[in-house]
């Protein structure tokens, strides 16, 4: 996992060129809009970069801000832990920097505006990577009470928080019993939420829709095929899972494509 050690404490988020490695942009302590689509573009967004200390490629752009040099590029945009450690990355897309102006945050520290275009942030995302940030996505079922749209910001960010969250730990071995909790299953997006914690933990990730939940049971992302796994509260699970799905044969619901997909897999699902 990457670390940035090119930050001062407090600071949350870094950035550095896609094109050059070695090409650090620098650190910021708050990125205020990354997590706020524009309206009129889902994925453009205008993000304040307070208490930012411009380097590299950013640097530059800096210098000719209104002008066509005032676009640095694209780069990663890394969310850091208290020890400047990458939790996860944004791809973002023809950063461009629009103001600047003397940062509270220090002495020789600004705080930038850029455009920039990020699909992948989601809104709502923010408060669960201070979660992890903060050490406190440390139990099962924080994501219970969510709205239906920041359980889809809480699988993305489990999607891209993944690496940093299982710290090299490598997959189960075959032959494990998982348990399900039924419950709190009200739609897709929380039975995702519901098995990747099953399999990974608290905030874990194993798909997010129907394609990656038969990627991650190739292998790679917790587990080991074949395995089981034990749904409890099935029932109430199934009748609140049934929607129609098209498949190739008609329509099934989608518990029932779950569960194909899964026994397709090498899983033994067992229904309490």
């Amino acid at each position: 996992m990457r670390t940035s050690g090119r930050g001062d404490e407090g600071q949350k988020y870094a950035l550095n060129s896609d094109e050059d490695d070695d090409d650090f942009w620098g650190c910021a302590h708050e990125a205020e809009g990354l997590f706020t689509p524009l309206a009129d573009e889902e994925g453009a967004r205008r993000v304040h970069l307070a208490g930012c200390l411009p380097q590299g490629g950013l640097l530059k752009s800096v210098n000719h801000v209104g002008g066509r040099r005032a676009v640095a590029g694209n780069a990663w945009l890394d969310l850091l832990d208290g020890d400047g450690t990458t939790m996860g990355s944004y791809f973002v897309n023809e950063v461009t920097v629009v103001g600047i102006q003397p940062s509270a945050h220090g002495a020789g520290l600004v705080d930038l505006t850029v455009t920039l275009w990020c699909e992948n942030a989601v809104a709502g995302a923010e408060p669960v990577w201070d979660l992890i940030r903060a050490g406190n996505l440390n139990r099962t079922g924080l994501w219970h009470d969510l709205a239906p749209e920041d359980r889809h910001a809480w699988l993305s960010v489990a999607l891209w928080s993944r690496e940093y969250q299982r710290q090299g730990r490598p997959d189960t071995p075959a032959g494990q019993v998982f348990t399900l909790d039924g419950r709190h299953i009200v739609d897709r997006d929380s039975f995702y939420c519901a098995i990747g914690e099953a399999i990974n933990g608290p905030g874990g990730y194993f798909g997010w829709n129907l394609d990656a939940l038969d990627d991650c049971l190739r292998g790679g992302w917790g587990a080991t095929a074949p395995f089981s796994l034990h749904w409890d509260s099935s029932a109430e699970a199934r009748a609140r899972l049934a929607e129609r799905v098209p498949t190739g044969d008609g329509e099934v619901s989608l518990f029932d494509l779950l569960l194909e997909i899964l026994e397709e897999r090498g899983v033994s699902v067992i229904l309490r």
